[in-house]
């Protein structure tokens, strides 16, 4: 049953979940619109979840454990290659985003949803594999590391933060992205241990849109939620922002 409250589409199914696919966009940028929705998500100004789907241009961001001791090169070197790097709150070290690899933020109440952190990391763990699956790549999660793994290499990393129940920050799905960048770090603080991605697994570079698909629905099935698509020029509008 949908109602209308101060302008915004408000739900009492709590399966459904607004869906934003925002392409390629800045992370400064998304980070702000997560720190608006997570607030309005907070406040009940929106009282339906929200799941971003995108891609970042290069860049490195520290969790909260830090993570800086984990760079390998400078900071000088990471300037002119042009790669900025950014402190954030989700949980976790250092981790690269950039283009060909798909990022998905929930902004989710997962004291509504009665899921606690285990089971909402268990079932983004279970989505990235499932999608792997599909295109017959033999995928596992790893005690050392949240995320999914092939052949002892990292693939997909989850790192996110909670205020007041409301998550943000999310997963990354490495499927086409170039792998470079991850040489100049220790991914998410373990050394010695190399990223792979989707492309390299399989041998082939794979239809963005068509993992995006899959990923979606393996997300939609793991979370039990059912997505509806929304405009983020729409949203932005009605929370003024």
């Amino acid at each position: 049953m949908l109602k209308t409250t101060n302008n915004i589409q408000l739900t009492t199914d709590n399966k459904l979940c607004y869906l934003l696919d925002l392409g390629l966009i800045d992370y400064q940028e998304a980070w702000a619109l997560q720190q608006n929705l997570v607030a309005a998500r907070v406040a009940k100004t929106i009282n339906h979840d929200i799941m971003l789907f995108l891609q970042h241009p290069a860049v490195f961001t520290l969790g909260r454990r830090g993570g800086l001791d984990n760079l390998l090169v400078s900071e000088a070197f990471l300037q002119d290659a042009g790669v900025p790097v950014l402190q954030v709150e989700r949980g976790g070290f250092i981790t690269y985003h950039g283009p060909g690899q798909i990022v998905v933020y929930p902004i989710m109440n997962l004291h509504a949803r009665r899921i606690g952190v285990k089971d909402f990391v268990a079932a983004m763990e279970e989505a990235m594999l499932q999608t792997a699956g599909n295109w017959d790549i033999t995928a596992e999660r790893n005690t050392m590391n949240s995320g999914i793994w092939a052949g002892g290499r990292k693939m997909g990393s989850i790192g996110i933060a909670l205020r007041k129940g409301v998550s943000f920050h999310g997963l990354a799905l490495n499927v086409n992205l170039d792998l470079t960048p991850f040489s100049w770090i220790q991914p998410c603080g373990l050394q010695g241990v190399g990223m792979t991605s989707m492309q390299k697994e399989s041998g082939q570079k794979l239809p963005m849109d068509e993992v995006m698909s899959v990923l979606k629905d393996q997300l939609a099935a793991a979370l039990g939620i059912s997505f509806e698509n929304y405009e983020i020029s729409a949203l932005k509008s009605r929370l003024k922002f």
